[in-house]
């Protein structure tokens, strides 16, 4: 199946692949994650059982999610050491202690307050409960911190000098960990987790809404997920221009491929929508473009000139045709969620943000859309440093190990089944979960409703016992 592929490409495909299984539990998670502190304090503030039936919901889910990207992370340890051990021999010293900060002060973190939030509540009491589930979300944002920190690192090295024996070795920590893409990539990233966790709920309270209108916790798990939505994803398309302008400055090359820009436009830069990247011509065939719009947009100036990719050598140019399809998916869905954002926000100033079905469809077919952008997004990054691990340092044909190809071949096929068979079961499982509507809690006689004449106890032990005194059948 890998016949004439050659080791390099293999272990590329390798850690693409388990990456890609990875970056969509963490993105997941960062979010769900805040969103179950959110729902545990709006129910200690207002004893709301709604929000308290929602987090025992989503909880579930989270654990199920974060299980699975703890254990699709732990694989890219393994590569390192395998495939890539002329990479981490090289970069060590620098790249080492943020990853160690990261088991330390994040994953600890998660892992020690996850089994008081998910089973604590009872022996905790509620105070405590609520600190470890902050602590959860909290943890969260700081494994994101430390590894994009890294990942930043090795697309704006900075901060580091080379010793005798060719590895990165620090200079000055702050400048490693706060480089200078690192705060733009933190956002846009944390952002992205924030969208694909308001769009799954959306997706989920949508698909209950539309089998149940009257269902109180599937209203305010969509109502909640599209003000997220129309909070965040603006901040997103804002975030990413910033970006953008900040890969510019400090990675040019890969900003000339996202944008489809093989020549060199002295006079300004047309936006090129669509067409298709031509490597052999080096043109973009059948293009749609408006003209001297990306100058306009990177540089704010309608005349202002902009470098090709004619300006750098071959052997350093970017795979052009992902990145300019990888960013195209990235961009549409980002507008997309925001149209989506709107559309929810026009409903709910007629009345009808409860009652609209084509809102709702369309909230469902959003729903894993978010997990795509942020794939878009990361192919985009990644691709986009090619063919340099350490970008402009440290080629990615330097950095892997000696390793032959029939051996990358039998590991990769090995990953792809089973990760097809573990995780595929962990996915189904948690499509079923969210297949279900959030059920009510069963109630106490103390927290039962109270009538004139007291409480009912009959209701609270059975409840299909009811106040119709119809006969059942008629």
């Amino acid at each position: 199946m890998f016949d004439g592929l050659t080791a390099e490409t293999l272990a590329r495909m390798q850690f693409a692949f388990t990456v890609s299984f990875h970056i969509i539990f963490p993105a997941f998670s960062i979010g769900l994650a805040s969103y179950l502190a959110v729902l545990n304090a709006q129910w200690l503030r207002t004893r709301d059982e709604t929000y308290y039936t929602l987090f025992e919901y989503w909880k579930k889910i989270f654990a199920v999610a974060f299980g699975m990207g703890v254990v699709s992370g732990i694989v890219m340890s393994y590569q390192f050491g395998t495939n890539w051990s002329v990479f981490s021999d090289k970069t060590g010293p620098v790249l080492g202690p943020l990853m160690a900060y990261e088991v330390l002060s994040a994953f600890f973190l998660e892992a020690g307050f996850l089994g008081i939030m998910l089973f604590g509540r009872a022996r905790v009491g509620d105070r405590l409960h609520m600190f470890a589930t902050a602590m959860v979300a909290f943890g969260t944002l700081m494994s994101a911190t430390w590894i994009l920190s890294v990942n930043s690192w090795m697309q704006t090295p900075a901060g580091y000098s080379i010793n005798e024996v060719g590895q990165f070795v620090p200079e000055d920590w702050w400048q490693i960990v706060f480089n200078p893409s690192f705060p733009y990539r933190l956002v846009h990233m944390v952002l992205a987790a924030f969208l694909t966790t308001a769009l799954v709920v959306g997706g989920v309270g949508a698909l209950h809404l539309l089998r149940d209108k009257t269902d109180v916790a599937a209203r305010r798990m969509f109502s909640m997920a599209m003000w997220m939505l129309i909070v965040v994803a603006p901040l997103q398309i804002f975030a990413g221009d910033m970006h953008g302008l900040n890969t510019l400055e400090h990675q040019p090359a890969k900003v000339m491929a996202m944008e489809g820009h093989y020549d060199s436009h002295p006079e300004g830069a047309p936006l090129i929508l669509f067409g298709l990247p031509n490597a052999e011509t080096k043109t973009i065939d059948y293009a749609i473009e408006i003209p001297k719009l990306s100058s306009l947009i990177l540089k704010h100036d309608l005349n202002a000139p902009l470098a090709g990719l004619d300006t750098i050598p071959d052997e350093d140019e970017p795979p052009v045709a992902i990145l300019f399809w990888s960013f195209r998916v990235m961009v549409g869905l980002g507008f997309a969620m925001a149209g989506l954002g709107l559309w929810s926000l026009w409903g709910r100033l007629r009345g009808q943000l409860y009652n609209s079905r084509w809102l709702h469809r369309a909230s469902i077919a959003m729903g894993p859309m978010g997990f795509v952008a942020v794939l878009a997004g990361w192919i985009t990054t990644e691709v986009g440093r090619q063919p340099f691990t350490v970008y402009g340092l440290l080629r990615t044909s330097d950095s892997l190990a000696p390793v032959s190809a029939p051996a990358v071949a039998a590991s990769l096929t090995a990953f792809v089944i089973v990760y097809f068979f573990i995780f595929g079961a962990g996915t189904f499982y948690i499509l079923r979960m969210m297949n279900k509507a959030p059920a009510t809690r069963n109630l106490g006689l103390r927290d039962g409703p109270v009538r004139a004449a007291g409480i009912t106890p009959a209701q609270q032990v059975d409840p299909d016992i009811t106040d119709d005194p119809t006969p059942q059948g008629n």
